[in-house]
């Protein structure tokens, strides 16, 4: 997938360092080069000679490393490589690159290169939340960086919350988003992500529990894989895939309407978790209880089917449709009945009921139906699920 590509990977002085060897397992799998730099913090993570042993080549850590700069290294190095990759972009380092200081190896690299940058922020949730850093972001994002995550949840700090660096599944296919060449090269597709939400008044909706994990996931994976991606996406929890165009939405009828605008496609994959109803008449004002505390009643209207009607179309069907089916008892037969009903290709079956913790949860455990049968995957990570989906996705759209 990385064959000929060049990553310079710019290790930063955070815990989160540890995660950088896994990265550099990964882009050496998919056949790319890894020229690692650590700053000096980094080395009290990890060892350049862990790193270098891992990426097969030397491990950068000093500036004025006179063999190298008699040729003036560091401007070569900042610039013989496709992509460079920040991981971990601690605030420090990302303070640095937003003031455009270069007072050693990593900064100066950072400074001088003309390669497309990705950074992977990793700190404490306070860090990553104060004002100074979030400038410093909104700076590097103007400046066109990059960025993949980071993640919210548990922090080696004993915090929780924003801050955590992505994981390195998630960094290799936001890499391989930037700079691959893969078996979907030239190939249009529409993800569909996230819950819908439906307005009663101004102030509430009605929605589902749908973080919008897994159709972000299958996102970046189809663009790991070369495809040209339209992200149609309500309003989920997670930040949307980097390399993707990115159409956001609120309503079913919305996401229908940026769906036809994003036809024709090879491949549609619709993973968001849509509701199947909205309120027939919005009030335009907060609807107040009543003195006798009777509840408001409200008329329900059917939302539009986007599966079955991009499965139905007569001109312009993508080559594939896939629906998802999220169960909460009898999957198979419930999701085998959706496929013919809808008329699409393969269906995508979980349960989602809530002692399997998949609803909004990180991993999820598919049946993919198709008009051979059903095949029946072990409970993997959404990432993992999103790749071994998109690599079934392009071998049928050989």
């Amino acid at each position: 997938m990385l064959a000929g590509k060049r990553i310079l990977l710019i290790i930063g002085g955070g815990i989160a360092a540890y995660k950088s060897l896994e990265l550099i397992r990964l882009i050496k799998k998919a056949d790319g080069a890894v020229t690692p730099v650590l700053t000096r913090a980094a080395t009290e993570f990890v060892t350049p000679l862990s790193v270098s042993a891992l990426a097969g080549e030397k491990a950068y850590t000093d500036l004025f490393d006179l063999t190298d700069e008699a040729e003036m290294g560091h401007i070569e190095l900042s610039r013989s490589s496709d992509l460079v990759v920040v991981a971990p972009a601690t605030a420090d380092l990302m303070a640095k690159m937003a003031g455009g200081h270069a007072d050693d190896l990593a900064s100066t690299l950072l400074l001088a290169t003309d390669t497309p940058v990705l950074v992977a922020p990793a700190m404490n949730v306070r860090m990553w939340l104060h004002p100074s850093n979030q400038r410093n972001v909104a700076t590097l994002s103007d400046d066109g960086i990059a960025r993949v995550g980071p993640d919210e949840g548990d922090m080696a700090c004993g915090e929780f919350g924003p801050g955590r660096m992505a994981e390195p599944a998630a960094i290799f296919d936001a890499i391989a988003a930037q700079i691959a060449d893969g078996p979907l090269s030239g190939k249009k597709a529409i993800v569909t992500s996230g819950p819908t939400h439906e307005p009663i008044d101004p102030v509430r909706y009605i929605a589902n529990r749908s973080s919008g994990a897994q159709g972000t996931a299958i996102a970046s994976a189809l663009a790991a894989l070369g495809a040209d991606v339209t992200f149609v996406t309500g309003p989920a929890d997670v930040a949307p895939p980097l390399g993707v165009r990115v159409v956001p939405v609120e309503t079913a009828r919305e996401m229908l309407d940026a769906v036809n605008s994003a036809l024709p496609a090879d491949v549609a994959v619709f993973a968001a978790a849509v509701a199947d109803w909205h309120v027939t008449s919005q009030s335009g004002d907060k609807i107040k209880k009543t003195a006798d505390g009777a509840p408001p009643s409200l008329a329900l209207s059917e939302n539009p089917d986007i599966l079955a009607h991009v499965s139905q179309l007569d001109e312009g069907r993508p080559k594939l449709v896939i629906g998802f089916a999220a169960e909460t008892n009898d999957v198979h037969a419930n999701a085998t009945a959706k496929r013919a009903r809808k008329g699409c290709d393969w269906i995508v079956a979980n349960d989602v009921s809530p002692e399997t913790g998949i609803m909004g949860g990180s991993e999820n455990a598919v049946i993919v139906i198709d008009e051979s049968g059903a095949d029946e995957w072990p409970r993997l990570s959404k990432e993992r699920v999103a790749r071994r989906l998109a690599e079934r996705i392009a071998e049928a759209l050989k």
